[in-house]
């Protein structure tokens, strides 16, 4: 008989992404106990499932650094108040159970807590798919590049005409034997100055085109593409890079009474949400002249804490002192 896991802490952060991450290191810093629960298998949010590879240039202190650097430094940050981490675990419902939250998860385990912080990014995603990729994913067509060195020497194949797109485009460039990049339109909804980059290193970009079919036997070996006015294009290919995007909902937290807007969660000035004990931070949560950044998500983690940490005990400060003294 599988054992049933019940948990009891301060507070519960629905999703380990950056954001999560600093709130569990701002909540041991308030000597709160804390676990995070995500249902993806690492921290790390969409950075480590999506972009783990990428340059971030907007996070304060950082010129520039690498996703994956950024979620260990944040890991080792949060892990010094020894946090709980439910990882692969996914965040189902929420009840009211004497005076405290009750998040039942969905392998069937509870975790009880005087607060909850939503910190869910963008909540579930779902990669949109290529047509003619179907059969081979994980074959040679990816949607994301978690480590860009398995493409080294390959000639690979871009789809897509957004900032991922590009940004692939860019950082495989210098590894790949050939990039070449995709698009089904002439205009890019990418940075432009990311598309100069990309032109200015001479990789191929052809546009008006679509992906009619991936051959090999077994491994991929080319992509044919069917082009403006009926022609058609073979492109050597061991990998093909389907950057379309994403579409995305808040799953279960959907349910869970709080006042949405589209795939957002309203707060206060608090973070608090319009349900008791409830609170979202970074790019879940919704107010008037949000702008969703890291670094803005960092800002509300730091807000959502401390007014938690009064919240659950009255006679604390809201203002935590500063971090250097605690030492």
């Amino acid at each position: 008989m599988v054992e049933v896991m019940e948990l009891e802490v301060d507070l519960l952060i629905v999703g380990a992404g950056p954001t999560g991450l600093f709130a569990a290191y701002y909540a041991g810093f308030r000597d709160l106990s804390v676990a995070l629960v995500d249902a993806l298998p690492e921290a790390g949010g969409q950075i480590t499932a999506m972009y783990p590879e990428k340059m971030i240039f907007d996070v304060a202190g950082f010129p520039a650094v690498r996703g994956r650097e950024l979620v260990t430094a944040l890991v080792q940050q949060a892990d010094q108040w020894k946090p709980t981490y439910l990882l692969g675990r996914q965040a189902r419902t929420l009840s009211d159970v004497d005076g405290r939250l009750e998040v039942g998860l969905a392998d069937g385990g509870v975790v009880r807590a005087g607060a909850v912080l939503i910190t869910a990014g963008i909540g579930e995603f779902r990669p949109r798919p290529l047509p003619a990729g179907d059969g081979w994913l994980d074959r040679g067509m990816v949607h994301f590049v978690p480590k860009l060195n398995v493409h080294t020497g390959q000639d690979v194949v871009v789809v897509g005409g957004g900032d991922s797109a590009f940004d692939w485009a860019l950082a495989l460039h210098p590894i790949a034997s050939s990039v070449t990049l995709v698009h089904r339109r002439a205009t890019f909804r990418a940075h432009p100055p990311t598309v100069r980059q990309v032109r200015d290193l001479g990789v191929e970009i052809i546009t008006d085109a679509e992906v009619l079919e991936l051959r090999g036997d077994p491994d991929l070996a080319e992509v044919e593409l069917g082009l403006k006015g009926g022609d058609r294009k073979v492109l050597p290919a061991h990998a093909v890079v389907a950057a379309l995007g994403f579409t995305a909902d808040l799953g279960p937290i959907e349910s869970w009474g709080l006042e949405l807007d589209h795939r957002a969660v309203l707060v206060d000035t608090t973070m608090r949400t319009a349900r008791d004990r409830v609170y979202a931070a970074g790019d879940v949560a919704q107010y008037p002249g949000k702008v969703k950044l890291i670094a803005t998500g960092f800002g509300e983690a730091a807000t959502a804490v401390n007014n938690i940490a009064v919240l659950l005990n009255p006679e604390a400060h809201l203002f935590p002192g500063h971090s250097s003294n605690a030492g």
